[in-house]
């Protein structure tokens, strides 16, 4: 998120692009692709299409992006090795905008709907928008999956949304989990990126409202927040979460930035270990990962977006 004097100014763009346009234990760490022989020799940036306002990011076993777009909720996959791309999930078009979303290992696609109040699916191999779920939520914005389930954060709401899945991952219904504990939600954006805990006990939820900006550890059995410990740190601008083993990559998108910390196993406590910054970086709003690199894609929210906007994806090098 970003601070209070700017975050109206991306609720505002965020909202135009969407009009114009589990388990009692969660279980498993993430972890890295391996790279391939010539990935050295792979783009380090590559550009998306003119116009589509890029938010989200997913990678999945193979060396492909997926991209969700703000201005019709399409979703662009891109290949890691030559930056060349296509269309393959078309969105339901304007107002029904695509934020976060995840690949699983069966290429569903779990899609956050921001404004729309929208949890879709899609098939990431045919097309096809597999369901559509209306949560009545403010704004969807983000997701994680674990085993069993896959849970979206409420900008605007403090309530997470949880979509039980079957044991062939696809989706059977939908959960609304009240948040508590130490959680406070602001009168703007609060929640935004969510992870599991490297134990696979909880869920990492960023609130960039309280404590002027923190991590917090969700019990996903009852909502009840806990402040993670991360000494003076603050997540004012905090957006997408990436979890590697014990590494958690935060994306501070306004600050153009991606602070780096090594969490405890449970989740309660990290310590600071880096910043990345790149001057290509545009406001990044959430970064996947394969090999040694991160890839994060460029939102531009500091621009008014028009269907000739330039926007790219950048890849810098993991801690």
């Amino acid at each position: 998120m970003i601070p209070a004097d700017r975050s109206s100014t991306r609720r505002r763009l965020l909202t135009a692009a969407a009009a114009l346009s589990g388990t009692a234990l969660l279980g498993g760490t993430a972890t890295a692709h391996a790279a391939g022989t010539r990935a050295t020799a792979w783009p380090t940036a590559f550009p998306l299409p003119d116009g589509f306002q890029p938010e989200g990011i997913a990678i999945g076993a193979r060396p492909y992006a997926y991209f969700g777009s703000l201005a019709n909720g399409d979703v662009h996959r891109a290949s890691l090795a030559t930056g060349r791309g296509s269309v393959v999930v078309r969105g339901l078009g304007a107002g029904h905008p695509t934020v976060g979303l995840k690949i699983d290992p069966h290429g569903r696609l779990f899609l956050a709907g921001g404004a729309s109040g929208e949890i879709r699916t899609a098939d990431a191999r045919t097309g096809e928008t597999e369901q559509v779920y209306a949560t009545g939520g403010a704004f969807v914005n983000d997701v994680i999956l674990t085993p069993g389930a896959a849970w979206f954060t409420d900008s605007f709401e403090a309530q997470l949304y949880k979509v039980v899945l079957g044991r062939d991952g696809a989706p059977r219904s939908v959960e609304t989990v009240p948040l508590g504990g130490d959680w406070a939600q602001g009168d703007d954006f609060t929640a935004n990126g969510i992870e599991r805990t490297p134990d696979g006990s909880a869920l990492l939820v960023v609130n960039a409202f309280a404590n002027g900006g923190s991590l917090m550890r969700v019990d996903p059995r009852t909502g009840a927040a806990r402040t993670v410990d991360l000494g003076t740190a603050r997540l004012p601008n905090g957006d997408g979460l990436l979890l590697l083993g014990r590494t958690l990559y935060v994306v501070q998108q306004a600050q153009n930035a991606v602070d780096v910390f090594r969490l405890n196993a449970a989740g309660t406590r990290g310590t600071a270990l880096a910043r990345i910054t790149d001057p290509r970086f545009r406001i990044p709003t959430t970064a996947a990962a394969w090999g040694d690199r991160l890839y994060l894609p460029n939102a531009r929210f500091d621009v008014e977006p028009t269907p000739d906007t330039e926007y790219d994806v950048v890849a810098v090098d993991r801690v």
